[in-house]
C-alpha cells in the first residue's frame, strides 16, 4: 500500500498545481455570487476527478497490469506511452509560453464565467476534473499504478481518496483564502490569477517535462 501511495502522490500533485483549474476557481470567486459559485466548482471538479480515476482503476483491473509479485510489462508499456506523451505536451506548452509583455489567451469558455450560476459551475468542474487531457494521462498512470499492485478493494478505495484529496487541493486553496481573509480575498486572488495566467504555459511545461521524465523511466525499468 505505501508504494502505491508514493507511486502516485506526485501524480496528485501534477493535478492540483495545474494553473488553469485555479484561475477559474479565483474568476468564480469574483462573481456576484461567490462562494455558492466557488464551492458548487470545487464540488464538482471533486467529482470529476474521483469518478474519472475510479471508472480508469476499473479499466486498468480489468486488463490485468500485475504479474502476481508486482508490475508487469504491461504497466511499463503503458507508463513509457503516457511518459511519451507527455514529453511531447511539454514541448508544445514551452513553445505556446506567451512572450514578455504580451497577454496570455484563457480558454474561450471563461470569458461568460463572470455570468456562471452554482449549477453551471458545478458542471464544469466536473469536466475540468474529468475530461481535462492532461489530467486524463496523469489518472491513467495512477490507475495503472493502484490496479498493478494486486490491492484489496478497500485499499484501492483508500488510494483513490487519497489522490483525490490532493489532486483538488489546487482548487480548493482560492476558496479557502476567501474563506479565511473575507474581504481582503479579493486583491490576494487577482494577484494570484495575474501570475498564474502569465506563467502558466511555463509552468505546465516544467510540470509536464518532469513527470514526463519519470514516467518514461519507470517504463523503460519495467520492460
Amino acid at each position: 500500500m505505501n508504494g502505491v501511495l508514493g507511486a502516485i502522490l506526485p501524480l496528485a500533485i501534477a493535478v492540483t498545481i495545474s494553473p488553469v483549474p485555479i484561475i477559474a476557481a479565483i474568476l468564480l470567486l469574483l462573481t456576484r455570487k461567490p462562494l455558492p459559485n466557488g464551492a458548487a466548482y470545487l464540488v464538482g471538479f471533486t467529482l470529476g476527478v474521483g469518478a474519472m480515476l475510479g471508472l480508469l482503476v476499473w479499466v486498468a483491473g480489468s486488463l490485468n497490469l500485475s504479474s502476481g509479485s508486482g508490475p508487469s510489462k504491461g504497466l511499463g508499456a503503458v507508463e513509457l506511452v503516457l511518459g511519451l506523451l507527455l514529453l511531447v505536451a511539454a514541448m508544445r506548452r514551452f513553445h505556446r509560453r506567451p512572450m514578455p509583455g504580451t497577454t496570455p489567451s484563457m480558454p474561450k469558455w471563461m470569458d461568460g464565467i463572470a455570468n456562471f450560476t452554482p449549477a453551471r459551475s458545478l458542471v464544469v468542474g466536473i469536466v475540468i476534473g474529468a475530461a481535462n487531457p492532461k489530467n486524463l494521462a496523469v489518472g491513467i498512470a495512477a490507475a495503472a499504478a493502484i490496479a498493478s499492485a494486486g490491492l484489496s478493494s478497500g485499499d484501492e478505495v483508500v488510494a483513490i481518496v487519497v489522490y483525490v484529496v490532493i489532486a483538488v487541493l489546487g482548487v480548493a486553496a482560492p476558496l479557502a483564502v476567501m474563506l479565511a481573509v473575507g474581504g481582503k480575498a479579493q486583491a490576494i486572488l487577482g494577484n494570484w490569477k495575474t501570475w498564474l495566467a502569465q506563467n502558466n504555459q511555463t509552468v505546465m511545461a516544467v510540470l509536464l517535462l518532469v513527470f514526463a521524465v519519470v514516467l518514461i523511466g519507470k517504463g523503460i525499468a519495467a520492460l
